[in-house]
């Protein structure tokens, strides 16, 4: 198989609303600016995956009627949708067009308009009689599991909060982030509104209006066109039972995030991944997964998430900044977020994330995350087959 690299990144401002373009346009906004930073134009892309979360926008099929906003017209175009993982899957199909020889330039874009539709919360992987009216939609999901998680490994509201300051401040430096709150304190988050107990309004990521593309090219074609390709070094994606009534434990085990996680470890050598990885940049879509993910991704024990945010470790100056970006807690159009997952850590390797860049990252740490059911992780480096 051929090394792949992204030697592109191109991304819309995310934000409540974007009533001044249609999804096609929005599209064609990120797909430019992943062109033009590649220099490349849209003659030299050979094909073009999109994700989106379809039934959020209540239309079917995107890959037809919007293929011509990602400049597909003409060219092989695919769609992946996978729920919240469905841009980290759509970008892991790019890789293997690029690694299996099948094309040499690959366009990803991924999108979503949420204010053009809300039938997101009608969603539930539950039983319709039992599970319903406690479970159904993200929030119901988050509560319980929360909660489970809280008794059992002992984190925080004041934890949790720590995690909403870190991603908003992180945001401020970020000119496409939704939700850049610079001067948000922990007593601000914690005064914020219950939305369902223990999760309070602030723990919550928005939902958001957005595009994001990346240019993913073969070894020869990389070396060519880019002076510090991110190349990628390993890429693993699990699937979980799709009624999440029966994965028990589910926010304090995540199996198929632990399963993919360690995969890509043991592809690479990787023993501490928390001292090996310089950045990280993880699906987090309400704070206290990131605390759950911080102990299933192996950067410390059960039962000591807590002490890593207190401690400062997932700082922008910590041991490893998580999420320079601000995450998921600061942009969310689904479709999308997980190529901003893997452009802004593409970005960190290409030394262009500017306020938000960790000085020297070499090795950046990616996920994708869908109703615990799904997970991508993907790891990025600025050489070719791991560290």
């Amino acid at each position: 198989m051929r090394h792949a690299a992204i030697i592109g990144t191109g991304q819309t401002n995310h934000t409540r609303r974007r009533d001044d373009v249609t999804q096609p346009e929005l599209i064609r906004e990120a797909a430019e600016r992943a062109l033009a930073d590649a220099e490349l134009k849209p003659s030299d892309i050979d094909a073009v995956i999109i994700s989106n979360m379809e039934m959020f926008e209540g239309r079917a099929m995107p890959e037809l009627w919007a293929a011509e906003g990602a400049f597909a017209a003409g060219k092989p175009c695919m769609k992946v949708a996978t729920g919240g993982t469905s841009g980290t899957s759509g970008c892991i199909a790019g890789f293997h067009q690029i690694s299996s020889g099948l094309f040499d330039v690959v366009l990803v874009i991924g999108f979503e308009k949420h204010s053009e539709g809300h039938t997101q919360t009608g969603m539930a992987l539950v039983d319709p009689f039992w599970d319903r009216s406690v479970a159904s939609g993200a929030l119901g999901n988050f509560a319980l599991s929360v909660s489970q998680y809280m008794a059992e490994r002992g984190v925080t509201e004041e934890h949790a909060a720590r995690v909403a300051v870190k991603a908003r401040r992180n945001a401020a430096n970020n000119p496409h982030a939704h939700l850049k709150m610079p001067d948000v304190t922990v007593a601000d988050v914690m005064a914020s509104p219950v939305l369902a107990h223990p999760i309070r309004k602030l723990d919550m990521c928005p939902q958001s209006d957005g595009a994001a593309a990346i240019v993913v090219a073969s070894e020869d074609k990389a070396k060519k066109l880019s002076p510090r390709p991110a190349w990628v070094n390993a890429a693993i994606t699990r699937h979980e039972q799709p009624y999440i009534g029966d994965i028990e434990r589910r926010l304090a085990t995540m199996r198929t995030l632990k399963d993919a996680s360690r995969v890509v470890y043991k592809q690479l050598g990787i023993t501490n991944p928390l001292e090996q990885f310089d950045v990280a940049e993880i699906y987090e879509p309400v704070t206290y997964a990131e605390l759950a993910w911080y102990e299933i991704l192996g950067f410390c024990e059960p039962g000591e998430a807590g002490r890593l945010i207190e401690e400062g470790v997932t700082a922008m100056d910590g041991t490893l900044p998580v999420n320079p970006s601000g995450g998921v807690l600061c942009a969310n159009p689904v479709g999308a977020t997980g190529v901003i997952r893997v452009a802004e850590a593409a970005l960190q390797i290409h030394g262009r994330g500017e306020a938000r860049q960790v000085d020297g990252a070499k090795t950046a740490l990616v996920t994708g995350y869908g109703v615990y059911a799904w997970a991508d992780v993907i790891a990025l480096g600025a050489e070719p087959g791991g560290n």
